[in-house]
């Protein structure tokens, strides 16, 4: 298996470069090492955030390896296997990534340096935060020109992120759209004029200087508060506040604030480094 992602590690950053060459296709050997990744960041403590982008020019993910998918197709249906929604179908792999990337209490930011469409796509949709980089790129879900379609979160990503109206509009018509009508959407945070790698460290390294457990409280209500009753969020929100109330980290800055050490918008002097 060929290492297909590259890791560099900024201080408290970690950058993942997604690398398939030469197409930048996804296939297996991406889901692998994608949790391996995960792994990683999840049980080091110096990672307070994470950065993933495309290490091939102009390119995040393309999509997934058509290839691949039409060989698990015709095995699929060789074995006459059928599917019915009252008899679901268990994750896979590169699903328990992107749901892990969800519920990870730490942050990632998606650089998105150039095509990502179908597989890559729904990668940057698990992410909490989207940078693009402006230029002639292909971003979205075009699987019903194959006959299929988003397998890996995207009907429901996108139609959580943009709305119901325009999620069908991309993903029946298979539209793909440019960096600066992802921004229009709403789809990413900014379309950035050159280094996408760098705008995103600087949002990651910011992120890393936040108290995490803040941090990890805030992803969690803000995730799973679509669909959800009013009344059952606000129970979690207050009740997560009050943790925070007596965690000793918050009791510290506020004290540093009320001493005149530290302002309410005050970041911490290390983010630039």
């Amino acid at each position: 298996m060929a290492d297909q992602i590259m890791i560099d590690v900024s201080g408290a950053v970690l950058i993942a470069r997604i690398g398939n060459p030469p197409a930048g296709y996804m296939d297996a050997d991406t889901e692998t090492e994608l949790a391996a990744l995960l792994n990683r960041v999840e049980t080091d403590d110096a990672v307070r955030a994470v950065v993933l982008t495309g290490s091939l020019p102009d390119v995040f993910i393309r999509h997934y390896d058509v290839g691949v998918l039409e060989k698990t197709s015709r095995a699929m249906a060789e074995r006459g296997m059928t599917f019915s929604l009252d008899r679901l179908v268990p994750e896979t792999l590169y699903l328990t990534c992107l749901r892990r990337i969800e519920e990870m209490p730490k942050p990632f930011v998606a650089a998105i340096n150039g095509t990502a469409m179908g597989g890559g796509f729904e990668l940057t949709l698990a992410c909490d935060i989207r940078l693009a980089r402006q230029g002639d790129f292909s971003l979205g879900l075009p699987e019903i020109n194959v006959g299929l379609l988003p397998g890996a979160g995207g009907t429901q990503r996108l139609a959580r992120l943009i709305g119901e109206a325009r999620a069908l509009e991309m993903i029946m018509l298979g539209r793909t759209v440019s960096p600066d009508e992802a921004l229009d959407l709403g789809i990413v945070s900014a379309c950035v004029d050159g280094d996408v790698v760098a705008a995103a460290l600087k949002y990651a390294r910011e992120l890393a200087t936040k108290p995490p457990k803040a941090l990890s409280h805030i992803k969690q209500l803000i995730r799973g508060s679509t669909g959800r009753p009013l009344a059952d969020g606000l129970a979690d929100e207050r009740t997560l506040f009050c943790d925070l109330m007596v965690n000793p980290q918050t009791i510290e800055l506020m004290t540093e604030m009320n001493n005149g050490t530290r302002g309410i918008q005050d970041r911490d002097p290390g983010e630039d480094q």
